[in-house]
């Protein structure tokens, strides 16, 4: 019972904005589980928001930016939105969509499925290939971080 925890816990922690699958794989190596299966999981919960967050979330920070409490959030959501969409339309010309998945790809603060998705609705990429897109970001992500997390994972264990 407890390893269906551990891998509920994953699953949700990779849904998690900003945490995502870059947080749950580490945890999940923290745990001792098993890393392909681990895998699959965090891939699985990063990938589940994606089309509400390309359908919708712009919608949703549109309409509650001038609102009391949740407006200031809102508006940072937007802005940094923006500010991603148009980075990455200028950085990358016409390969748009190799961009979006190296942006999504390289596990680095600010970067993820949530921030790539909601910057390809801003610049209203495609979304079958904006998918596909962060999907192959999320894969990449997903083996950069069980490699450093197997080997920080074996090192923190030699030391102790």
């Amino acid at each position: 019972m407890n390893l269906l925890k551990h891998y509920i816990m994953i699953f949700f922690v990779s849904m998690v904005p900003i945490v995502e699958l870059r947080g749950a794989i580490p945890i999940s190596q923290g745990f001792g589980l098993p890393l392909l299966q681990s895998y699959i999981i965090c891939v699985i919960g990063n990938m589940l928001p994606v089309p509400v967050i390309f359908f919708f979330a712009r919608k949703v920070l549109i309409w509650g930016k001038d609102k009391k409490f949740i407006g200031g959030f809102f508006t940072w959501c937007l802005d940094k939105g923006e500010r991603g969409g148009e980075k990455l339309k200028e950085k990358a010309g016409k390969g748009l969509y190799v961009a979006l998945l190296l942006f999504v790809g390289i596990p680095l603060p600010g970067t993820g499925a949530w921030t790539g998705t909601l910057a390809a609705s801003f610049l209203d990429m495609d979304f079958k290939k904006s998918v596909i897109a962060c999907m192959g970001g999320v894969l990449l992500a997903g083996v950069i971080m069980g490699v450093g997390s197997v080997a920080g994972v074996s090192f923190f264990n030699a030391l102790f």
